[in-house]
């Protein structure tokens, strides 16, 4: 996924060391990853690149694959957020097109996480099950809006339609297809607007039916 921008208020003196610290750590594993492989890189030498203690690793991050992934948690919460916030009369299509807004282009690292995970199938089906999150809770907000439970059919088909399109067009960005360019930040971000508006045009007749 893209970098999200939250606009947080400014963190104390204390909160700023540390997400300084969870970074350096963050972008020394991905360099290392990179270089070396995934496999092949312990947490001993992502201590050593970052310039901390082994044992302080744990005091940010689970394991490597925590390391990895750890920009999914961040994503998935904030969706959370403005799905379970939104006021009454917004939808699910319109609480994603803000969390859409709020999304900038991929950086450097967000490039480079992209190709550690694209290199290994292993990490590929980690992503998968990280993504695989996102449509129950989808599933949730669709069913509000349908004034159902989360079980009906229709909101888990919607939900697992929103999932793919954002799935798609994520790597869609990242690869070229076919011997083609990757679409920019702008097209992805403009096909997705498209599916949900296509989505919300969906909602709108079954919830007329």
């Amino acid at each position: 996924m893209s970098s999200l921008d939250t606009s947080p208020a400014k963190p104390g003196l204390r909160e700023r060391k540390k997400q300084q610290t969870r970074e350096a750590i963050a972008r020394a594993a991905l360099r290392l990853f990179a270089e070396r492989g995934y496999d092949e890189t312990t947490l001993a030498e992502i201590a050593e690149a970052a310039d901390v203690a082994p044992r302080t690793i744990f005091a940010y991050f689970d394991s490597k694959e925590d390391i990895l992934f750890s920009e999914e948690g961040g994503y998935l919460d904030e969706l959370k957020r403005r799905l379970d916030e939104r006021p009454d009369g917004s939808t699910t299509v319109d609480a994603l097109r803000e969390f859409v807004a709020c999304m900038k282009s991929p950086d450097e690292d967000d490039k480079l996480r992209k190709k550690v995970i694209m290199a290994s199938p292993g990490l590929q089906m980690k992503m998968r099950a990280h993504h695989a999150e996102l449509e129950p809770m989808l599933a949730q907000s669709i069913a509000r809006d349908l004034g159902t439970g989360p079980d009906d059919i229709r909101a888990l088909l919607v939900a697992a339609s929103m999932t793919a399109a954002f799935e798609s067009v994520s790597n869609q960005f990242f690869e070229a297809e076919s011997g083609g360019e990757p679409v920019t930040h702008e097209q992805s971000m403009a096909i997705i607007d498209e599916v949900l508006e296509f989505l919300r045009g969906g909602l709108e007749a079954i919830q007329r039916d």
